[in-house]
């Protein structure tokens, strides 16, 4: 395991310290953070740095430590599905969507999960670690690397429980916003959450204008508790209370995240059901055709089930759409590729 700092872990004055226990002057440490955040990632492809200071940064420190393992482009929509390596072994997954607006990347927050969604890819695996802020900055920088542009918009919707990984999470966000990083406006982030009701009460108090997204897949505890262990601590009412006071505080309308599996959660019933408790609230709720994943005993709901759906939410004034599915050539839903990878490998005796 590479024992060295990262350096995408550090802010502007942390960098300033470590390069004066170095011997260099403080000033140096602007032109490292503009050489790390122009997406250069190389110590040695820093031209204004002198040669000895590159060997040493080389020596002493890694730039998120991750690298490309795989990649897979879509033949559909040109959506990429990225396999990255980190510095201890683990993969993640990141995928980057273009829209008419430019491209939106989506991160993994998590090695692994914890949550233990039924209907989840990464589900089955387990939980491993959370992710450095400086695995998250790399995940956007080294897409960046690939593509040869820039990503305006970023979704945190990957592996893992942005919540369950809080305080980098924050950390990373406001670190892309700055002026002096890559300046990518809150109003373009997301952040989705399975439910965790404390945190998105503390999320409220941020004072940062990120949107919300909360994965609710269920119209009752029934059928959450089912499906979403996260319902086990948190009943539905307890989850749209703190939704809710969200709104009340930030002005801010949140998307509901609602995946549609066959039988399970999908009738006109279920919709009404969904509906009374959302009327009257300023939300959106994104409907999702479930993914099929192997090894999991769950099917996608119908077009004329899912359009069923969206027009009892209709019907009761509440905002929806049916959410594009982007990439499905290339298994870019969350957690399909890197579950594959896992399971092919040989087993360690």
């Amino acid at each position: 395991m590479d024992k060295k700092r990262d350096i995408l872990d550090m802010e502007p004055d942390e960098l300033a310290e470590a390069l004066k226990a170095l011997g260099y002057p403080s000033f140096r440490a602007k032109q490292v953070y503009k050489w790390l955040y122009s997406g250069c990632l190389d110590f040695s492809s820093m031209t204004n740095l002198p040669k000895d200071m590159r060997v040493k940064l080389s020596e002493e420190f890694t730039a998120g430590g991750l690298r490309i393992a795989n990649k897979h482009v879509s033949k559909v929509d040109g959506t990429r599905k990225y396999l990255l390596e980190l510095h201890d072994g683990n993969i993640i997954e990141s995928v980057l969507m273009k829209y008419h607006y430019g491209y939106s990347a989506c991160l993994s927050t998590q090695v692994g999960c914890r949550m233990g969604c039924a209907f989840c890819a990464s589900a089955s695996l387990g939980f491993v670690r959370n992710l450095t802020v400086g695995e998250l900055v790399a995940q956007v920088l080294s897409i960046m690397n690939d593509i040869g542009d820039r990503i305006g918009h970023l979704v945190l919707m990957g592996i893992g429980e942005p919540f369950d990984n809080y305080d980098n999470v924050m950390r990373f966000l406001r670190r892309v916003n700055r002026e002096d990083t890559l300046n990518i406006s809150y109003r373009k982030m997301t952040v989705s959450t399975c439910g965790i009701v404390p945190k998105i009460l503390e999320f409220a108090r941020e004072g940062i204008p990120v949107n919300l997204s909360v994965s609710l897949h269920a119209p009752d505890d029934e059928i959450r508790r089912r499906t979403m262990p996260v319902a086990r601590s948190w009943s539905m009412d307890e989850l749209l209370k703190a939704c809710n006071e969200y709104t009340r505080i930030t002005s801010r309308r949140i998307t509901y995240e609602y995946s549609l599996i066959e039988d399970v959660n999908d009738s006109p019933e279920h919709a009404r059901t969904l509906a009374e408790k959302l009327k009257g609230t300023l939300c959106h709720v994104n409907l999702i055709p479930v993914n099929t994943v192997e090894g999991i005993d769950f099917s996608k709901s119908s077009r004329e089930r899912t359009e069923a759906f969206k027009k009892v939410l209709e019907k009761y004034g509440i905002a929806v759409t049916v959410r594009r599915e982007l990439g499905s050539d290339i298994m870019a839903a969350c957690g399909q590729l890197r579950r594959n990878t896992l399971m092919m490998e040989p087993k360690k005796v």
